[in-house]
């Protein structure tokens, strides 16, 4: 049992939650799973910012066409960088509207373009079909974002939450090894997971009772098929020297925190810039539960600040 703290807000949606699902995701198939998931948004999550621009587009991937989605709050805009959205859900659920409110949010604060992918999901396409489409996909806006989007871009943040903070930090690896023709200048990994064979500490301390449980670690992980030690799905193992300046949050009642923590720390050691960030008292998946802890509008507006005292650090 844990003794951690826990806003009184985060405890009042994790007692409503508890009387409400009658069965957990992981005890769904993965469709049915991905229902529930982007029909839990419209109980606990912000209404989406209104914006200039809100528009679906498509890219050519490895396996087919990968949807996107492209957000800004100006009409247009002069030559700036771009933040590369891509969605939690553990590589199994999660899609467009899942994240919608957040990336509206995002984009607003940040007064920059917002792409959101749509990759692959597993048991479908497992390990390394995410990664794959995320570089894809990263790759083609930087390449195509004159023409398809009306912008001209100098730089990429990637940002994503739990499995796609997972792909931020892979893309970011992956454009350093073969660079784009403009450089990844950011990272926003926000409560990623970052080592698949983690063990111990915040996983066994926030194991259930706080959303993101253990068995449904285990469901995600068992269909993403995740090779261990594979620095594209352990990007902790990667070289982490040659990461970009880095804004990473981690949320006090995570099963993931320990891991988010130890990735910050290695970051530090292998001289990169890091602004850690920690939600003390709120949980795994909190940028999409606005509505359910209004408390955590706090945590989105500290990511974006931080981000913004980053970019003004270049």
């Amino acid at each position: 049992m844990t003794t951690a703290f826990v806003r009184p807000d985060t405890q009042a949606l994790l007692t409503m939650l508890e009387a409400a699902v009658e069965v957990p995701m992981n005890e769904m198939e993965p469709p049915a799973a991905r229902e529930a998931y982007v029909a839990m948004r419209f109980l606990v999550d912000a209404e989406p910012t209104k914006l200039a621009i809100v528009r679906d587009l498509v890219c050519p991937g490895p396996a087919g066409e990968i949807k996107l989605r492209y957000y800004d709050s100006r009409e247009s805009r002069e030559k700036g960088p771009v933040i590369m959205f891509y969605h939690g859900g553990g590589f199994v659920i999660g899609d467009l509207e899942s994240h919608h409110p957040f990336c509206t949010e995002m984009a607003a604060q940040m007064d920059l373009p917002v792409v959101a992918v749509d990759y692959r999901l597993a048991p479908e396409a497992p390990f390394p079909a995410a990664p794959d489409d995320c570089e894809a996909a990263t790759r083609w806006i930087v390449d195509n974002a004159a023409t398809e989007l009306g912008i001209e871009i100098d730089g990429l943040i990637t940002c994503g939450d739990s499995a796609g903070g997972n792909l931020a930090i892979v893309v970011a690896q992956d454009l350093h090894k073969k660079p784009a023709v403009v450089p990844v200048i950011a990272q926003v990994p926000i409560y990623p997971v970052v080592d698949s064979t983690a063990a111990g500490g915040s996983i066994d301390e926030f194991a259930e009772g706080f959303l993101l449980t253990r068995d449904s670690m285990d469901y995600f992980s068992g269909h993403y098929a995740g090779v261990a030690g594979d620095v594209r799905c352990d990007p902790i193992h990667g070289d982490l020297a040659s990461s970009p300046p880095t804004v990473l949050i981690t949320a006090g009642l995570d099963p993931l925190r320990d891991q988010g923590r130890a990735y910050a720390a290695r970051l530090v050691e292998a001289g990169v810039s890091v602004t850690y960030l920690e939600a003390i008292g709120n949980i795994h998946g909190l940028i999409c539960l606005r509505k359910g802890i209004p408390s955590a509008q706090k945590d989105i507006d500290n990511i974006c600040n931080a981000l913004k005292n980053t970019l003004a650090s270049l």
